[in-house]
């Protein structure tokens, strides 16, 4: 099983990046996915999820309106389109694979600076 994330960079305050995330291992159209982020000395966070067949969608209130989620299934990846970024949302950014209590799965992260 794999996840791997792409697409992490600097960037200045009010850009845009497109986080990718492409899993192999598994039935990826089985999965429930999410983007989490840890900045610096905080915990976790979960940032937005995407149901298996993509009809089902959440976000974090701090990012709701300029984070997007989608996926493809026949293409086993997963994506967070960012804009507006802010200082904030600097961070590791971690994609997840999730279809029950033993059946999770984590990449290893990207890496996002947002400075100018």
């Amino acid at each position: 099983v794999q996840l791997v994330e792409s697409g992490g960079g600097l960037v200045q305050p009010g850009g845009s990046l497109r986080l990718s995330c492409v899993a192999s291992g598994f039935t990826f159209s089985n999965y429930y996915m999410s983007w989490y982020r840890q900045a610096p000395g905080k915990e976790r966070e979960l940032v937005a999820s995407i149901s298996s067949g993509g009809n089902s969608i959440r976000y974090a209130g701090s990012v709701k309106g300029r984070f997007t989620i989608s996926r493809d299934n026949a293409m086993n990846t997963v994506y967070l389109q960012m804009n507006s970024l802010k200082p904030e949302d600097a961070a590791v950014y971690y994609c997840n694979a999730d279809a029950g209590p033993q059946f999770q799965y984590w990449g290893r992260g990207t890496v996002v600076t947002v400075s100018a």
